[in-house]
């Protein structure tokens, strides 16, 4: 036997299987080396001390406590946030509703737009009829306070023939000339004050001349007691 026949038979011989021998040799070393890392990631916390865990734990829980504090001290905030402004909702209505009623009322001074009607009558011939149909006029066109004179009309309110030519409106005293305050919409007040047949046509069929003047700003200060 010749040296290359011996090196023939003792040259290694690489077969199918032994490739996928190799093949999944490799593949376990992987394994075994990603499993050996995550190992070592998951014990971290395991190879500390004692008093390292402890001073971890203690540190969670603190932040933990801090979060659970400020989270209900907005709780308290918000909830008394929403306390204080439905409250003063509340209270701002009520204001609102009391000064509306108080003004339909007559017990509150008001100002608003609105016109200034002067009676004069130098014949003394006005009667109360002709104020009451005037207010009542008014009151249909949207008329939201009327002030004659130094009196302030009401829902309740009366007129009667006086002596002396005066008229009484409601207790008091009224004598011409008659200057009434009304807050409304200053041409729809006009228009139905100048109606055919209406106000200023009777005030003229009894000698008496009566003067619109619209207005930005009327101010009534009567109030009923």
């Amino acid at each position: 036997m010749n040296i290359r026949q011996v090196w023939a038979v003792l040259r290694p011989r690489t077969g199918r299987g032994q490739l996928i021998v190799g093949v999944l040799c490799l593949v376990l070393g992987f394994a075994v080396a990603a499993q050996v890392k995550s190992t070592r990631a998951d014990t971290t916390f395991a190879a500390a001390r004692q008093d390292e865990l402890v001073g971890i734990l203690s540190d969670l829980s603190e932040r933990s406590d801090r979060l659970r504090e400020d989270i209900r001290d907005l709780e308290d905030t918000k909830a008394r946030l929403e306390r204080d402004s439905q409250g003063q909702t509340a209270l701002e209505e009520a204001r609102r509703r009391a000064t509306t009623y108080g003004i339909l009322a007559g017990t509150l001074p008001a100002t608003g737009p609105g016109i200034e009607l002067t009676v004069h009558d130098p014949g003394g011939r006005v009667r109360a009829t002709v104020l009451l149909d005037t207010v009542q006029e008014l009151r249909d066109a949207g008329a939201e306070v009327i002030q004659i004179n130094d009196v302030r009309a009401g829902v309740d309110t009366y007129f009667r023939d006086a002596p002396g030519r005066t008229i009484d409106m409601d207790g008091r005293r009224l004598r011409a000339p008659y200057r009434l305050l009304v807050i409304g919409d200053p041409h729809t007040l006009t228009t139905a004050l100048n109606i055919p047949g209406g106000v200023m046509r009777t005030l003229k069929n009894t000698g008496a001349n009566g003067l619109i003047t619209q207005r930005e700003k009327v101010a009534i200060n009567a109030v009923r007691s």
